[in-house]
């Protein structure tokens, strides 16, 4: 059967994507010679080629560079696409995406999801795990949670609160090290942070003390990471009032709360009209505002 322009270019994102032909054989379903046709069969129609072999594996070429983001934006469509049409408008049957920061994702949502689909076992979940912020306008996802506000005005979105974050350590480390009790004794302890500092960093002004990349003993960018760190006894830092709690966290200088975070929930205003997302949508608003409910119960 002959190839059509969308199964070239559906293998052409799979080898951007993952990076090899056996890897995104295994993504699409393929044999690795069928896919590595599909390449050759876009590169002649195209006139160029789109991969350089090399040692260190297959380097996109500027024409593929340029073509990944419009292969992304076809991706999601027909993802979309396809969501759409696992169910009707008012059924509540279907598949719902949401995406989430990793944090939130691993340690608040999955309850939320267990409740959600007892109520509503026609209703399949698609998660993505992300701190990015995938956009709700080209279908990336039907349904995201978000730490900030949305600025499109096609997107309609519901604040349900806030989360206290402040710095936080397990028993035993406190036990080994002694708590400090002030930002200046904070210095002298194992603090744990940001390989390479996130935005957020340069507007936390509470703590009086600028924030470097130094000042953390042990440094990596996934927040999950840093909370099993925290966990572990590594040292201290920053994790949510509610989750310290929940985790036998003792909180540090228990005064200060070093930052909050607002929690929205938002989709697309044109996917109103379908009732199994307005009932996740409402589901997770109800499920959010009760949990900022615990981060303020849970603030020191």
């Amino acid at each position: 059967m002959a190839s059509t322009d969308w199964d070239l270019f559906q293998s052409l994102h799979a080898v951007l994507e993952a990076g090899s032909l056996s890897a995104a054989a295994k993504l699409r379903g393929l044999t690795q010679p069928t896919l590595g046709r599909h390449i050759e069969t876009l590169e002649q129609r195209l006139g160029s080629p789109l991969f350089l072999r090399s040692p260190r594996g297959l380097q996109p070429t500027d024409l593929a560079v340029e073509l990944k983001p419009h292969l992304v934006e076809m991706a999601a469509a027909a993802a979309a696409a396809l969501r759409d049409a696992s169910g009707a408008a008012d059924s509540v049957t279907g598949a719902v995406r949401i995406t989430v920061s990793e944090m939130v994702g691993v340690e608040v949502l999955p309850p939320m999801l267990a409740t959600f689909r007892e109520a509503h076992p026609g209703i399949d979940i698609e998660l993505n795990l992300s701190n990015g912020q995938d956009d709700l306008l080209r279908r990336e996802a039907d349904i995201a949670v978000r730490m900030a506000a949305p600025t499109q005005s096609a997107l309609v979105a519901k604040k349900t609160g806030e989360i206290g974050m402040g710095f936080h350590a397990a028993p035993d480390y406190l036990a080994r090290h002694g708590a400090p009790a002030s930002v200046d004794e904070l210095r002298a302890h194992t603090v744990i942070g940001f390989d390479n500092l996130p935005p957020l960093t340069r507007s936390i002004t509470s703590i009086n003390m600028p924030i470097t990349r130094d000042i953390f003993a042990f440094r990596c960018d996934s927040d999950l990471a840093q909370f099993a760190a925290i966990r572990a006894g590594f040292g201290i830092g920053v994790c949510q009032h509610a989750l310290g709690r929940r985790y036998g966290l003792t909180p540090v200088i228990p005064e200060l709360t070093v930052f909050s975070l607002g929690i929205w929930i938002v989709m697309h205003e044109n996917l109103r009209a379908s009732r199994r997302m307005r009932l996740m949508f409402d589901h997770l608003v109800a499920g959010f505002t009760a949990f900022a409910a615990e981060s303020r119960a849970a603030r020191p």
